[in-house]
């Protein structure tokens, strides 16, 4: 008895490869599209905003997250079309349940690092003084300061440094995935008091979203984490780097 090719084709239907993950080009085009965006900057200072130091703050608090569509924008486009490349896929109330918690030790853990480090040394400037204008702005700045840092921010860093960079650098390993993507973010921030606390947030959140498979636990540890300056600005008038 002879079988037929539709009837071997339907014994042996073709296998769907999963998602190619990004890799160097999406890394590399992806920061020159975030660095583009943050050399826009400038320009809001041309039309007068460096003299209001709310509108200001609340530029530069929105403008991370900004940079960071930008840049996954531009990663995304260039070769993979797939969101789920990226993370980019739903996750599960557990999952959430563990970004909340995550976000709060990510807040705790990057404080009593800081604390030791200002011990230690004596220095403590800090780099986000803008951020504190803006949410010491009135309530509208700082419900627009709690929806960029708490929002905006998150989603846009997370999908660029976690969905692209934490990625393509997994190929390499966990560790490796891990660990040197969080130092690419942490650097980005700069080399002053956000640095360590970018690099607790960023290993954390590579973390979550390594071991669920999703980017949105990763988006969540950053926005928990994230809600302490804004809320320790309405209760305090004083917060620590975010990241």
């Amino acid at each position: 008895m002879t079988t037929s090719r539709d009837d071997r084709t339907n014994q042996h239907p073709t296998r769907v490869a999963p998602p190619a993950r990004p890799g160097w080009p999406e890394i590399i085009a992806g920061t020159l599209g975030a660095l583009v965006a943050l050399m826009a900057l400038p320009l809001f200072d041309l039309v007068g905003l460096d003299g209001d130091p709310v509108a200001h703050g609340l530029v530069l608090t929105a403008w991370s997250g900004v940079a960071g569509l930008v840049g996954f924008a531009v990663a995304a486009l260039i070769r993979l079309r797939s969101w789920s490349a990226f993370s980019v896929r739903r996750t599960t109330w557990r999952w959430v349940g563990v970004g909340v918690v995550a976000g709060i030790v990510a807040f705790l853990l990057k404080g009593f690092l800081n604390a030791g480090i200002i011990a230690v040394t004596g220095f403590s400037s800090d780099p986000q003084g803008d951020y504190y204008d803006a949410a010491g702005g009135g309530l509208l700045p700082l419900i627009l300061t709690f929806v960029f840092l708490s929002v905006l921010t998150p989603i846009g860093e997370e999908l660029f440094f976690r969905g692209v960079v934490t990625n393509a650098l997994l190929r390499y390993g966990p560790v490796i995935g891990v660990v040197s993507s969080s130092v690419f973010f942490a650097l980005v921030h700069g080399i002053n008091m956000a640095l360590p606390s970018a690099l607790v947030v960023g290993i954390i959140a590579a973390e979550a979203m390594r071991r669920s498979g999703s980017i949105w636990p990763a988006v969540i540890v950053h926005a928990v984490n994230n809600l302490g300056l804004p809320l320790l600005v309405l209760l305090t008038g004083a917060a620590g780097p975010a990241a």
